[in-house]
C-alpha cells in the first residue's frame, strides 16, 4: 500500500521506489533477553520471526536503512546482541547498509565497526532519522521512528495495540512515523499514552492511520478512532 508517492508500505518497513530503497526501525536487538533478566519469561523465537518477514521485505532493494535503536541495552554488548547482529547483516550481505544512530545506540560503533553511522539519511527530498531530536534539513518528507508507533483499538471492555504507521505534517513537511521492527514491542498507543518524539508534541487528531496486522489497514484520521 501507498502511504505516500514513491513511498510504499512493506509490513513493518517502509520501501522508497524509485530509490529501491527499504527502511525498517527500532529493531532492539537484546530486548527479550532484558525481559528474562527483570523475570518476564518469553520463547525466544521473534528474533527468527522478524528476519522472516523482513527477508520478504527484500525484493528489488539495493539500499537498507536501519533507522535507529539497532540494540536494545543502553550499556555494554552482550553474545545475544553480537550474534543477532550477524544474523541481520548476513541476511543484508550484498545490500548497501545505512545505520542512523538511535538513543539506544551509545556504544554502537563497537558492534558494527565496518558501517558508517550518522545522524541522519537524507535521499531526494526525503529526510530520514530517527525522531528523538528534531533535523533541521530542507526537505519535504520526514521520516520517523522512535516512538514505536501504536493504536489501541478497544472491543468491549479490553484494548488491543496495533503497531502501526502515522501520516501527518510537521511544519509544512509531510511526517510518516514508524512502527518498531522488534515484535515484543507492542509501542505507544498515540490514543491514549505520552508521547516520546519532539516531533510529535502536538495534536495527533488529523494525522492518518495505517494499522499492521495480517495486511495493512487505512483506518483514516485518528480522530475517527473511538478514545477512551
Amino acid at each position: 500500500m501507498l502511504i505516500y508517492p514513491n513511498i510504499e508500505i512493506r509490513d513493518l518497513g517502509l520501501y522508497l521506489i524509485k530509490e529501491r530503497t527499504l527502511i525498517i526501525s527500532d529493531i532492539h536487538i537484546g530486548y527479550e533477553d532484558s525481559l528474562t533478566k527483570n523475570g518476564f519469561m518469553i520463547p525466544k523465537v521473534h528474533f527468527k520471526e522478524f528476519l522472516k518477514r523482513l527477508s520478504n521485505m527484500l525484493d528489488n532493494v539495493e539500499t537498507v536503512v536501519i533507522n535507529g535503536d539497532l540494540k536494545h541495552d543502553f550499556g555494554g554488548i552482550s553474545s545475544t546482541e553480537y550474534r543477532e547482529s550477524k544474523e541481520l547483516f548476513d541476511l543484508l550481505k550484498g545490500k548497501k547498509i545505512i545505520l542512523n544512530e538511535g538513543n539506544h545506540d551509545p556504544v554502537l560503533k563497537f558492534l558494527v565497526k565496518d558501517i558508517i553511522i550518522q545522524d541522519y539519511y537524507k535521499v531526494g527530498d526525503i529526510l530520514i532519522c530517527h525522531g528523538d531530536k528534531v533535523i533541521s534539513e530542507d526537505c519535504k518528507v520526514i521520516i520517523i521512528g522512535h516512538e514505536h508507533a501504536a493504536v489501541g483499538l478497544k472491543e468491549g471492555i479490553r484494548i488491543e495495540k496495533y503497531k502501526c504507521f502515522l501520516k501527518g505534517k510537521f511544519k509544512g513537511k509531510i511526517l510518516i512515523v514508524m512502527p518498531s521492527s522488534n515484535l515484543v514491542v507492542e509501542g505507544t498507543d498515540v490514543l491514549r499514552e505520552s508521547r516520546l518524539s519532539p516531533y510529535l508534541q502536538k495534536s495527533l487528531d488529523n494525522f492518518e492511520v495505517f494499522i499492521i496486522s495480517d495486511k495493512v489497514y487505512d483506518f483514516g484520521k485518528l480522530n475517527g478512532l473511538l478514545k477512551v
